[in-house]
């Protein structure tokens, strides 16, 4: 099974931008489908973005499609969250989650890392 730990997230003033990191370990990141997810303060966990294994698909919440690239490193076996144009809304704990599924539902992600808190300040 596979470990992955999260890195990256901070402070920054709306409209700007941050990577988030997530690093793997006991498996390659290849062999599942990776995404982010979020989660604010009184608010339930909500999907992000996805790559899918295998075809390597990405895909979106509406509410960060074309700001937000996600991607990864095979080599470093790494995945990666761009945060482009960041708005205050942003602001939640990001979660990194694998599915050995190739279209999992929330649910089917059975691997997830400890969260990197981003805050998005007006």
């Amino acid at each position: 099974q596979v470990q992955v730990v999260e890195s990256g997230g901070g402070l920054v003033q709306a409209g700007g931008s941050l990577r988030l990191s997530c690093a793997a370990s006991g498996r390659t990141l290849s062999s599942y489908t990776m995404a982010w997810f979020r989660q604010a303060p009184g608010k339930e966990r909500e999907f992000v973005a996805a790559l899918r294994k295998n075809i390597g698909e990405t895909y979106y919440s509406d509410s960060v499609k074309g700001r937000f690239t996600i991607s990864r490193d095979n080599a470093k076996n790494t995945l990666y969250l761009q945060m482009n144009s960041l708005k205050p809304e942003d602001t939640a704990v990001y979660y990194c989650a694998a599915s050995d599924i190739m279209f999992p539902r929330k649910n089917d992600y059975l691997y997830w890392g400890q969260g990197t808190q981003v805050t998005v300040s007006s």
